[in-house]
């Protein structure tokens, strides 16, 4: 059956869709629209010609086989037979989330490839994986935060189907899939959506330069097509949530805000297909509005990144204070991080040179926010995209695990972290042209000749790996031989223990803040963390401790043993490590 081709092209005087070189008139419809009802079959090559000039890829083209800069081919999103008829869904307020990146998760580097691990995942007791873009980018390798055909599968990836079967073999084994997209900005090289329409403005600007038009002239149709591509994910590719990159790059005066429309879309699309689907925003904004429901004047979103809480527990493990954790690294900051959700809450920021963010209202659940001691841009954008296993000890990392894992927020756990994985997860590019390429190592030099990195990393030097060397690329794929040898084993294990407590002990599992507090040692020797009837007790000294305990009653699991409960209100800990507590007579 062939399907008709449209485009969105409002100052063109003539459209062609040029297939086999050979053009084709579209016919103009109403609101700047193009269309050839005659159509094309599925897997058919085709790209438009504006005004007689050079072919272009359709700006939402489903698939890009030959990259980003070829043609478009047509793609029959209803040809997969899914076998997920029975799959419930799953909000991502109820979930462990495990953040991943296609290209270096395995050495084969494809979806395929990753749904060969999707057993390991399970038997994590994962219940969401979010994956890192995969819309289509120039090059063969890198994060995916540059794309530019937003509607298209990387091909490096195996392309859409891939998705689709990646999708479905994770419901089949009882995991979500978020997906991550990137909706602020586009990539620089292959983006030739302003040359369709006005998808950019100049009346406001984004770190990536010129903003996505969402309030300008022609806005409407941008909204659309920002609107319609997170829709196409949930709905044609079965995903269950999509998680907003840098939102608060989507500058946006419109009266109603395109989170709060995409919000209320999203909510629709929940209904039609009776599954939960959930929208997870990254946003700097420190601001509660960002999961306020849109009846009470928020933006709707189902949760959103919580940096504050990575920030103040890696400053606390690993004493860092260089660049935005100048602010945090004591034991009262990461107290503040949990029980108050933002460190930074409205007072100064010393990193921003201003008073920063709002208080979060004490009804909002924790489960609307999601924690992590390490993820793709807090490992990445460390000059040797060092992972925190590189300064921490394995005692140190379960300490982490259990305090994201058992925190009122929604944890995620970054590829690898599970076993303390050694390889490290760098910044990488694959720009083919010279000049780019050559722009962007420079650029990743320069940017850390500041800041105190040489001195973090030792004796005053340093040198950056080269984002473009493909070395650099080959370097940050996981070692899969890793998780069955040694401390890496033995780590994995504790990561199974602490997820599979959590989804056995309601309390652990709560976003409840108000059953959550923390109480620590006056010169950080230790922390405890309440929720409710447990408490996660960590001693950070090698010296033996004796913690004090409300209730202290029976232990249930340790890091290192023998730790032992000593009395009704103490637990000895024989050095550095981690309990858990089921406390005695708490309601």
């Amino acid at each position: 059956m062939n399907a008709p081709l449209e485009v969105w092209a409002p100052r063109a005087e003539r459209v062609d869709v040029v297939i086999d070189d050979e053009p084709h008139p579209l016919t103009p419809t109403a609101e700047g629209w193009w269309r050839w009802a005659a159509g094309v079959p599925a897997g058919t090559d085709y790209a438009f010609s504006l005004d007689g000039g050079s072919a272009r890829p359709d700006p939402r083209s489903p698939w890009q086989p030959h990259g980003v800069h070829g043609v478009s081919r047509t793609f029959d999103v209803r040809a997969h037979r899914w076998s997920d008829g029975d799959w419930p869904g799953r909000d991502v307020r109820d979930a462990v989330l495990y953040e991943l990146h296609v290209g270096t998760f395995t050495a084969g580097g494809t979806l395929d490839d990753a749904a060969e691990r999707l057993e390991h995942l399970a038997r994590l007791g994962v219940t969401m994986i979010e994956l890192m873009p995969v819309a289509a980018f120039n090059g063969r390798h890198g994060w995916g935060y540059d794309g530019v055909a937003l509607y298209a599968v990387h091909e490096e990836y195996g392309g859409p189907a891939a998705l689709q079967r990646f999708v479905d073999a994770a419901h089949r084994a009882g995991i979500a899939v978020c997906l991550d997209v990137v909706y602020n900005h586009l990539g620089p090289s292959g983006n030739y959506l302003a040359e369709f329409g006005p998808y950019f403005t100049q009346a406001h600007s984004t770190p990536w330069g010129a903003a996505v038009n969402l309030d300008g002239a022609g806005s409407a149709e941008v909204r659309a097509f920002v609107v319609e591509n997170a829709l196409r994910w949930l709905r044609d590719f079965h995903v269950d949530a999509l998680r907003l990159d840098a939102v608060h790059a989507l500058v946006d005066d419109s009266p109603v805000h395109l989170l709060a429309e995409l919000s209320a879309r999203v909510a629709a699309l929940a209904v039609e297909l009776d599954r939960p689907l959930s929208l997870v925003a990254e946003s700097d904004l420190n601001d509660a509005r960002m999961v306020t429901p849109v009846v009470d004047g928020g933006l709707g979103m189902t949760a959103q990144w919580d940096d504050d809480v990575h920030h103040a527990l890696h400053a606390l493990l690993t004493g860092e204070r260089h660049g935005y954790y100048v602010d945090f690294g004591a034991s009262s900051t990461f107290r503040k991080a949990v029980e108050d959700v933002f460190v930074h809450d409205g007072a100064y920021s010393t990193f921003r040179g201003r008073a920063w963010g709002a208080p979060v209202p004490a009804d909002v659940d924790g489960h609307r926010f999601v924690a992590f001691s390490a993820n793709h841009d807090q490992v990445g954008n460390r000059a040797l995209g060092d992972r925190p296993g590189r300064t921490l000890d394995a005692a140190a990392l379960a300490a982490a695990a259990a305090l994201v894992l058992w925190s009122p927020f929604v944890p995620m756990l970054f590829m690898g972290e599970e076993w303390g994985a050694s390889t490290p997860w760098l910044y990488f590019t694959d720009h083919p042209e010279a000049e780019l390429g050559a722009a962007v190592t420079a650029g990743r030099a320069r940017e850390f000749g500041t800041h105190g990195w040489a001195d973090l990393y030792g004796d005053g030097t340093l040198t950056v790996p080269d984002p473009q060397d493909p070395a650099t690329f080959a370097a940050s794929r996981l070692d899969w031989a890793e998780p069955g040898h040694g401390e890496h084993a033995r780590l994995l294990a504790w990561h199974r223990d602490v997820i599979a407590l959590r989804a056995a002990t309601p309390d652990l599992a709560s976003g409840d803040r108000s059953a959550t507090r923390v109480e620590h040692a006056d010169d950080g020797a230790w922390l405890v963390l309440y929720r409710g009837s447990h408490a996660v007790v960590v001693a950070r000294t090698d010296s033996p401790a004796s913690v004090p305990v409300a209730g202290a009653g029976e232990l249930v699991l340790a890091w290192d043993p023998p730790s032992t409960v000593v009395s009704s209100d103490a637990v000895a800990l024989p050095g550095r490590g981690t309990a858990l507590v089921r406390r005695s007579g708490h309601r």
